[in-house]
């Protein structure tokens, strides 16, 4: 006998459901970045932790994108090990050109289970597994309308339980080792792509402990700072993709007009679908599924409903995908146009509470003129004026959406940077040759600009890498590129449109070894203003000097975590092995 669980509830604005353990579905999508909202925590097979999108190292031909689900996987997690979920929908999705509605590329990923031997309780035993998982892989070109699928049975690794279980060849699987398996689950879609799905170590580092308890990151007071992730592992899905078949008219990276060329430019965004009706069983038996799929998780930018978005609208901002971004604007730009965080970095407001982030600065007087404080004005008292004409700001070009409106400062730099991508245009390029005027021309920058308003990963592919061997390859991904273009002779002495080192890192996309929180959280405090000329407080106009020391106090800032508790691969899938469960407490 079974016992049917209620099915959805509608309502005008979310289509909320709880099912029975504790799912929060709708009949749109959910962001998330580990446990970041109430209701996508209770249900972790379902929960997007992070999204990377990056040019291939090994190959300029190529990008990889990388979706990383079920947070914080202990591995000596038994008997019951993670794995991907079966009845979900995985899906990593590509908006390529804003002329056309919605995804223009989708690829769906749903997994299946078998258990090879039900005599057992462990979950790998004589050279059978408890519970097998394969996938199958679909691609949809026409907006979701249809679905070709370009991988059966794919192979996902059992998890690393340990040697006797991976490497014994009488009691185990025998593998040579786990990397062996890892290689072997590498496949090759008819479409070309090459696919990886399995457990892995998780790429983000964070101190969590300390970023939430009210700041303190850095910790005060001699506080232990301490990787939150730090040995946990995730389940990746990984793709490595022809820049060809990414380019909205199937150009090669080779055919970009230049190195930001605004026809290469992809916004990424990832999510997780589950059916609308679970049914339970209450005789042992595996639930049962029904109804219409209802994305319950979605990732673009890091960070954005964890540390953007306030507890009571986390859900909301969930239920609603990318391209409902813009229409709801009047309910969550307030939160980039004036964030909570910049509060905490203001001298005049509540700078004093957290103590952890002394040497972060918002601009509240910018050039002796501009203040971008919250509720303040920013560049808005120049709207309408000769001054912006011809900039992103100018309404002629992009209408309101840089500048929408008196007291929302961030709308010039925050806004852009998770919401739209940064033109390469005015006011947005890099101070050097400015000659002091923030708004006018200076060294051309960044191009990752595709204006359709919603939150994804943007990523111009037509900019090229920076290897991870190179000496100057930075984890401060564009922020190092911005102080290297200011500071550097090699790149200061003219305005003329060259690659620098870090010109590919976060946020322009995302690589695996960018510090995401250290970046963001030094956006906020003006960082991004600062390089296109936007000078802090200290900063005494005619001075041939802009490097002040609230300046360098913002570059110098530092959470204590800086980098990965290991290493990465140097081939695809470039996810680190997933941490033994024998080999770590």
């Amino acid at each position: 006998m079974k016992k049917k669980i209620f099915p959805f509830a509608l309502n005008q604005i979310c289509n909320v459901l709880l099912l029975s353990f504790g799912l929060f579905a709708t009949n749109h999508s959910i962001a998330s970045s580990h446990r970041e909202a109430p209701l996508i925590a209770n249900d972790p097979l379902a929960d997007n932790t992070d999204l990377y999108a990056f040019r291939s190292p090994t190959n300029p031909n190529k990008v990889i994108i990388i979706a990383n689900y079920i947070p914080a996987q202990l591995p000596f997690g038994g008997p019951n090990y993670t794995s991907f979920g079966e009845n979900i929908r995985y899906e990593i999705h590509i908006d390529n050109n804003t002329a056309t509605p919605g995804d223009d590329i989708t690829y769906r990923f749903t997994f299946n289970k078998v258990n090879q031997d039900p005599t057992t309780f462990f979950n790998i035993r004589l050279g059978q597994q408890n519970l097998k998982t394969t996938y199958t892989l679909e691609r949809s070109t026409n907006g979701g309308a249809s679905f070709t699928t370009i991988l059966n049975n794919g192979i996902v690794p059992p998890p690393n339980i340990g040697d006797r279980s991976i490497n014994n060849p009488v009691v185990g699987l025998g593998a040579a080792n786990y990397n062996a398996l890892i290689t072997a689950a590498i496949g090759i879609a008819n479409t070309g792509e090459t696919v990886f799905c399995g457990p892995a170590d998780d790429a983000f580092f964070v101190d969590l402990g300390g970023i939430f308890d009210l700041g303190d990151a850095p910790r005060q007071g001699g506080g232990i700072v301490r990787d939150g992730l730090a040995r946990r592992n995730v389940h990746s899905i990984c793709l490595e993709i022809d820049i060809s078949t990414l380019q909205k008219t199937g150009l090669n990276v080779n055919q970009a007009a230049n190195i930001l060329d605004g026809d290469f430019v992809i916004g990424v965004w990832a999510s997780a679908s589950r059916q609308a009706t679970r049914t339970l069983s209450n005789m042992g038996g595996n639930p049962s599924y029904a109804g219409a799929w209802i994305q319950v998780s979605r990732i673009g930018m890091p960070l954005t409903n964890e540390a953007v978005i306030p507890v009571g609208k986390k859900d909301l901002w969930n239920a609603i995908t990318p391209y409902q971004d813009l229409a709801y604007i009047d309910t969550f730009g307030k939160y980039f146009y004036n964030p909570e965080l910049a509060l905490y970095m203001d001298d005049s407001l509540y700078h004093s509470a957290v103590p952890a982030f002394c040497q972060l600065k918002v601009q509240r007087n910018s050039l002796q003129s501009f203040d971008f404080g919250n509720g303040h004005n920013g560049l808005f008292a120049l709207k309408g004026t000769p001054a912006v004409a011809g900039t992103a700001l100018d309404d002629a070009i992009f209408g309101t959406l840089l500048s929408p409106a008196a007291n929302s400062p961030r709308s010039v730099d925050l806004w852009p940077i998770f919401h739209t991508g940064v033109p390469n245009l005015a006011p947005y390029h890099l101070a050097t040759g400015k000659a002091g005027n923030p708004l006018a021309n200076g060294k051309p920058f960044i191009n990752n600009f595709l204006p359709n308003g919603g939150d994804m990963l943007r990523l111009n592919m037509a900019t090229p890498v920076t290897q991870r061997n190179d000496p100057a390859f930075s984890s401060e991904g564009l922020i190092n590129a911005a102080v290297l273009g200011l500071t550097d002779p090699m790149y200061n002495a003219n305005a003329t449109l060259q690659f620098i080192p870090n010109m590919d890192g976060f946020p322009n996309g995302r690589r695996l070894e960018d510090d995401v929180t250290r970046i963001e959280l030094q956006a906020v405090a003006g960082v991004a203003l600062a390089a296109i000329g936007l000078w802090y407080d200290d900063y005494l106009a005619g001075n041939p000097n802009p490097v002040t020391n609230s300046l360098l106090n913002v570059l110098n800032y530092s959470t204590g975590v800086e980098k990965n508790d290991t290493s990465f691969k140097t081939a695809f899938p470039f996810v680190q092995t997933p941490w033994k469960g024998t080999a770590v407490n």
